[in-house]
């Protein structure tokens, strides 16, 4: 399931596109986790970052989209005030009543959540980069003879 054609073809998926990351958000967390055989957990790390990190790019290329958007919208109304009024407004007025408006404020509030998404799947590369690290030890304390020890 490709989320950004979606959303480029139609923004009112994206409460479900949200819903869908935010739950794939708690599963990748347990996926951080070391516990059960080393050797398992070091097979499953590629794939496991190779789908996270691709997550990741999605997440990254709609906040992009709804930048764009949002700057198209901020245009539409920016002319709006700079033509429409019979006083003059300056840029910097105009752009004052442009931040006002309730449609652009709405969408960066909905850019704002993406974000928050998009930084939370941040903190699960970070994750699974310090698993990485983590595992690498393991394997150097089992390579030194070091048998006995457990994780989990």
């Amino acid at each position: 399931m490709n989320w950004y054609s979606r959303i480029t073809g139609d923004l009112s998926v994206l409460p479900d596109f949200v819903e869908h990351y935010k739950s794939e958000l708690s599963q990748s967390k347990r996926e951080i986790k070391i516990k059960g055989l080393v050797e398992r957990n070091i097979s499953e790390l590629p794939g496991i970052t190779d789908q996270r990190f691709s997550q990741l790019q999605e997440i990254e290329a709609v906040l992009n989209l709804l930048n764009i958007r949002l700057r198209a919208l901020r245009r539409k109304y920016f002319q709006k005030y700079l033509e429409g009024y019979n006083r003059a407004l300056t840029s910097r007025d105009a752009e004052k009543y442009v931040d006002g408006e309730e449609e652009v404020i709405d969408f960066e509030i909905l850019i704002n959540e993406i974000a928050l998404l998009r930084n939370e799947y941040l903190s699960v590369m970070k994750g699974l980069e310090s698993k990485n690290y983590m595992l690498g030890h393991l394997v150097k304390l089992k390579t030194a003879g070091m048998e006995d020890f457990t994780v989990g």
